[in-house]
């Protein structure tokens, strides 16, 4: 690898009049549309807008990479004085991981699942030759664990990544990002995944980092809430222009476009709480787990009304996406028992029959996993109608225009890949699949934490029509506290295993609560610049103020 020249005298990161296209149907797009800005030392630079804006193609542009399917067709992108436009790839290559580094939105989809954890931390280093000595490395990957609060930082190395939660593998890869200690890193959605409790401490760390080893950072988020707390400046983009640009404190106070107030405005559903005693689902001392040393549930009790929305909520590793695969049979319990709609409910998926398979679905968190990237959208709906009810190909193609009209998607996507797609419209083709098969459960893992606040007040207010017109019961788990108050009738929180507290929505939103409840509540960021450092002085004041 051919190692550029680097010049430090101006600013480490210029962006001039960038332009990039992208394509689709044969055609080629403009996606990116003259976007200029630049990034000092030890800055952090907010990009926020709706899906579809432009901000990770402009995240990963200024380390000059686009994705396939995308060109840069004009402008000028410096890193410490080298133009990543016309730099060769030995170039880049070099800058990539040592110079530069990138914190992904689906930690999933980014780690190599057949190898453990603290190889692929150490590769960033090896690659560019600092591996000599082993222990030395991952003596400082462990430091980095340690430092963004990961149990058992000596050993998580060992794990493969499917042993981790979603929110433990995101700090993992925040920690294989800083590895060789980059000057310029590009944050994509690093707190999509996490709990509210474990976020307060991924963004001290997130600031920390920027202001010990004095790099920058572009941080690319759709909560407002959270950019306010890490970034100096903000840009706000939509259909790849930029909007407004501005320190944090006066983007906040005194947004001047009427596009950024529509921002700030959003996520204000809350839907009327509606008991019943009718009960679809009723889950009865459940115990359940990963082999026979690995508990995670720890003696659960439910029931689940029809026609309702319970939402899940607590933090990461809390047990909450065991309890949905227990439900589901692919992780069946140890002991306790299920019933569905009155009956007993087979522990194991392969022990319930075709009709009980149609009558309970599963939306999961991440559709860049769940959905088939080599499969068309048409194919990806079609295929539930034929395996489950039989249905012949001119049955199939009116049913799927029905589904795509259902979740609001344009039927021009049918003939798209899955890659084609913005997170929204992935996320809507999942939801149109549950619905294929006429289910009257459905599980929601996550299913808008991957969402920007207004694709994701779409799909949360898409969900509540539904519920509306065909009495959909859903079981809906998240972290993300707005997302309860929108869409639950009943909420449960759990932590470790175990349920904390239940009831009610207006009961739990309602102060006095839980200990635990209140922590997580007490936990949800505010668009203020001072809530994290002054959340985080409070608490630290009460644990030195322990007995």
């Amino acid at each position: 690898m051919r190692k550029p020249e680097f010049n430090d005298a101006g600013p480490l990161l210029e962006v001039r009049d960038l332009k990039i296209e992208g394509q689709s149907d044969d055609r080629w797009h403009d996606i990116v549309k003259g976007v200029s800005f630049d990034l000092q030392r030890g800055e952090v630079l907010g990009l926020i807008g709706e899906s579809g804006a432009g901000k990770s193609t402009i995240g990963l542009a200024s380390m000059g990479y686009v994705r396939a399917g995308c060109r840069i067709k004009g402008g000028s992108i410096r890193y410490r004085g080298v133009d990543l436009v016309t730099a060769g790839d030995s170039e880049k290559r070099s800058i990539w991981g040592a110079e530069v580094a990138y914190v992904a939105q689906s930690a999933a989809a980014a780690f190599n699942p057949a190898h453990r954890l603290m190889e692929q931390c150490e590769e960033p280093s090896v690659i560019h030759g600092e591996g000599n000595k082993e222990r030395r490395l991952q003596d400082k990957i462990i430091s980095l664990f340690k430092r963004l609060s990961l149990p058992s930082p000596e050993t998580i190395g060992e794990r493969y990544p499917h042993q981790l939660s979603g929110g433990q593998l995101q700090r993992v890869m925040t920690a294989m990002a800083m590895s060789c200690h980059p000057g310029l890193l590009v944050f994509d959605e690093p707190t999509t995944a996490l709990d509210v409790t474990t976020q307060i401490e991924v963004l001290a760390t997130i600031k920390q980092i920027v202001r010990d080893f004095g790099v920058a950072a572009i941080y690319i988020t759709h909560d407002l809430a959270v950019v306010s707390q890490v970034a100096d400046r903000i840009i706000v983009l939509r259909y790849g222009e930029v909007v407004e640009e501005a320190a944090t404190t006066t983007m906040l106070t005194s947004p001047q476009a009427a596009y950024t107030r529509s921002l700030w405005a959003v996520r204000k559903l809350d839907k009327k709480e509606d008991p019943t005693s009718d009960v679809v689902l009723r889950i009865k001392n459940v115990n359940a787990g990963y082999g026979k040393a690995l508990k995670v549930l720890n003696n659960i009790s439910l029931d689940v009304a029809r026609g309702r929305t319970v939402a899940i909520v607590g933090e990461s590793g809390s047990g909450k996406s065991t309890l949905a695969r227990t439900i589901m049979g692919l992780q069946p319990a140890f002991s306790g028992s299920l019933e569905f709609d009155g009956a007993a409910l087979p522990l194991h998926f392969k022990k319930r029959s075709a009709l009980l398979h149609r009558r309970i679905q599963m939306i999961y968190q991440s559709p860049d996993t769940a959905l088939n990237p080599r499969r068309r959208v048409s194919d990806i709906l079609s295929r539930p109608l034929k395996r489950h009810l039989g249905m012949g190909a001119e049955a199939r193609r009116r049913r799927v225009a029905e589904l795509m009209s259902m979740v609001e998607l344009n039927e021009r996507l049918l003939e798209r890949l899955p890659s084609e797609l913005s997170g929204g419209e992935k996320q809507r083709v999942c939801i149109a699949r549950a619905l294929a098969v006429e289910p009257e459960l459905i599980i929601c893992d996550e299913v808008t934490s991957a969402l920007d606040q207004i694709v994701a007040e779409g799909v949360l207010k898409l969900l509540l029509r539904l519920q509306q017109q065909i009495g959909i019961t859903y079981l809906f788990i998240t972290h993300d506290l707005a997302t309860v108050k929108a869409i639950s009738d009943w909420i449960v929180v759990m932590h470790r295993g175990e349920i904390m507290e239940q009831g009610p929505k207006s009961k739990i939103l309602t102060p006095p609560r839980h200990p635990y409840t209140e922590l997580l509540f007490s936990s949800m960021p505010e668009m203020d610049p001072t809530w994290l450092p002054r959340v985080l002085q409070e608490r630290q004041a009460g644990i030195a103020n322990r007995p």
